[in-house]
């Protein structure tokens, strides 16, 4: 499935952006000393920027940062106004047109007003991202914005109702605004501002604050999970009638949770699991928490909850082993991971996806909601994992899966003009069934890359197909891998035995004193035995092996012993067997696990696994199988 995608946050014009915080210190005003006051102009660009200062004007990072000025020739009303020149996307200067305007000097008492307001018009129809208020790229802490006003080539006046006035007592964020492209088919064009202001219309009404966007959001969730409230909004109606939506910061709420016992909520909207049970998030705008009756005194309430439904204790991913230098990740909280542009992009046309993302004590977990296909990108830069051989996936899909579950994971290459659809695109699809998963717990996806080329990877795209109606997942430990070369011999030495002499008959090993053996008898085999120091340790080596045998000098009486004991690596092998024999001859094969991880395998095998073999007149072992086999410690004990 191919579609425009578009990165919700570059949309917003915020990405990268690097907010800076500032350190208050307090201390009590002696009873002489005078509270401070703040200029209560309300103007803030007429003819000229207003109390403004000589430094104010504060591109995002990526924008165009000669997009603003002065312009003497248009205006609303009186001589001049504010020129806006968004750039096409392609500008090496900036891709798009934002910044704040931030007074240079002490801030304005705000809280008699109700609304910031300006005339608008542009060089063609236009979609401004955002226009707003209160960033001052310091704590930003009383921000409220408008998105995607619409604007013709006619002057019309814009209203932008302040959440709350009287927490702006002392405000230098006066004004931004990001504008992009996205909706002219990444042509620049000019818009222009005039008369702008903060005013007392005193015709705003109907405040209706919203932390849930306005609806009511029921969350089943886990204990030890920390979740933002994401929602935030305020609905006003203007006085044409028309409703407007403003989205508040944080800071203009207050919140309560009718159990506390169960989820609490901070300040700054975090709301934390404490244990199983339901709770009810409520916010409001303007009012104070009682927290003797835990009730909201003044204010509106949002007319929106958050409906916790805490379904215990969660199990986590399991937590990767793999060696941090054969990982590329891409999310995981076991390793640092790659640059990544977005894990939820805002596609067009057709996405529903959204994103509840959460934490349990520490570990974050993305979690996709009103899924039908979502994609992780990597734009800048895209991703090299030509030395990565595997890639792994950690799903868990709450509740149950649907009857029809079938999902997709596509790896897409953009290839070197790192470009989606740029014409030299790869993809390689990763297709997941019902009977691959289960509900309510982790499981593994993993598959070997064949993509030819991969070092241009701009997305991972996960959706539904076939109609699949799988709504809701949670993903983790997103990673590429290598397998860890395997040295063909080992280096280092089996492990030494730690068993008492006289508990040991030993026939090859440097801790005991050995029995009289043959240990390359011609049996016309075409096996080529050796034997090498592993660490200083002597160690025996079959090459090619198809079966090598071992002679006793003499029988050995082995009856009184309990279990043969053999040391063996191999990086090789898919068969690998042992014989005991005694005379007749009587012979008893054993299968050996054969793991080709070049690790030492030390196997403990019962003799009685050896019947009929007459263990009191033992002459001859044997071994058969393929590949490479090393061994040391070849021993029978008590």
């Amino acid at each position: 499935m191919k579609n425009k995608r578009i990165n919700y946050l570059k949309n917003t014009f915020l990405l990268g952006l690097v907010i800076l915080t500032s350190a208050n210190c307090e201390r009590d005003l002696s009873d002489d000393a005078v509270e401070a006051t703040f200029s209560k102009t309300g103007e803030v660009f007429t003819d000229l920027p207003v109390g403004m200062g000589s430094n104010f004007y504060f591109p995002y990072g990526g924008s165009k940062p000669t997009a603003w000025s002065i312009d003497n020739e248009v205006s609303y009303k009186g001589s001049a106004s504010m020129r806006f020149d968004v750039p096409n996307a392609d500008d090496p200067e900036g891709n798009y047109a934002g910044a704040i305007f931030r007074i240079d000097g002490a801030g304005r008492d705000l809280s008699g007003y109700d609304a910031l307001t300006f005339w608008v018009k542009a060089s063609q129809g236009v979609s401004i991202g955002e226009f707003g208020f209160g960033e001052d790229f310091l704590d930003n802490k009383y921000m409220a914005t408008i998105t995607n006003v619409s604007i013709g080539t006619s002057w019309t006046k814009i209203i932008i109702p302040i959440p709350d006035a009287s927490k702006l007592i002392n405000e230098r964020g006066m004004f931004r605004y990001a504008a992009g492209t996205q909706g002219t088919n990444n042509l620049g064009y000019t818009f222009w501002i005039d008369e702008l202001r903060f005013e007392k219309l005193g015709t705003i009404g109907q405040p209706r604050p919203g932390i849930a966007n306005g609806v009511d959001l029921t969350v089943d969730t886990f204990t030890g999970v920390t979740l933002p409230i994401s929602g935030l909004q305020e609905k006003f109606n203007l006085p044409s009638g028309l409703n407007q939506t403003v989205i508040p910061s944080v800071n203009y709420f207050i919140f309560k949770s009718s159990n506390p016992s169960v989820a609490t909520v901070s300040s700054d909207g975090q709301i934390t699991i404490l244990s199983g049970g339901s709770a009810i998030i409520k916010g409001n705008i303007g009012g104070t928490l009682n927290t003797s009756t835990n009730e909201f005194e003044g204010g509106v309430n949002s007319e929106d909850s958050i409906i916790i439904n805490s379904l215990g204790n969660f199990t986590l991913a399991p937590i990767p082993t793999r060696n941090p230098n054969d990982v590329i990740s891409v999310f995981s909280d076991a390793y640092t991971n790659v640059p990544v542009t977005y894990y939820n992009g805002f596609w067009t046309p057709g996405s529903t996806t959204g994103s509840a993302d959460f934490s349990v004590n520490g570990d974050n977990i993305l979690n996709y909601t009103n899924f039908n296909y979502v994609g992780t990108a990597f734009t800048n830069p895209t991703l090299d994992v030509t030395t990565m051989t595997h890639v792994h996936f950690n799903m868990y899909i709450p509740g149950t899966v649907p009857p029809n579950f079938d999902f997709l994971i596509s790896i897409e290459d953009w290839g070197p003009n790192q470009v989606d659809n740029g014409g030299d695109d790869t993809r390689q699809q990763i297709f997941v069934n019902s009977s691959q998963v289960q509900p309510n717990t982790w499981i593994t996806i993993e598959a070997t890359l064949n993509l030819v080329n991969r070092n241009n990877i701009g997305l991972i795209i996960y959706e539904n197909i076939n109609g699949s109606s799988l709504s809701n997942f949670y993903i983790d430990n997103v990673y590429f891998y290598k397998l860890p070369t395997i040295p063909t011999t080992p280096t280092v030495a089996a492990p030494t035995p730690t068993l008492p002499a006289a508990n040991v008959i030993s026939v090859f090993s440097d801790t005991y004193t050995n029995v009289g053996s043959n240990l390359n008898p011609g049996w016309g085999q075409a096996t080529v035995v050796t034997q090498l120091p592993i660490a200083g340790n002597n160690t025996l080596k079959y090459s090619n092996l198809n079966y090598q045998g071992l002679e006793f000098t003499t029988s050995q009486n082995i009856s009184s012993m309990t279990h043969l004991h053999i040391d063996y690596y191999t990086t090789d092998s898919s068969l690998l067997r042992t014989f005991l024999i005694s005379p007749g001859p009587v012979e008893t094969p054993k299968n050996l696990a054969v793991p080709t991880n070049g690790a030492w395998i030390s196997l403990e095998i019962p003799l009685t696994d050896f019947s009929p073999v007459d263990l009191a007149n033992l002459i001859q072992m044997k071994f058969d199988g393929n590949g490479t086999i090393f061994l040391d410690n070849i021993y029978f004990h008590n």
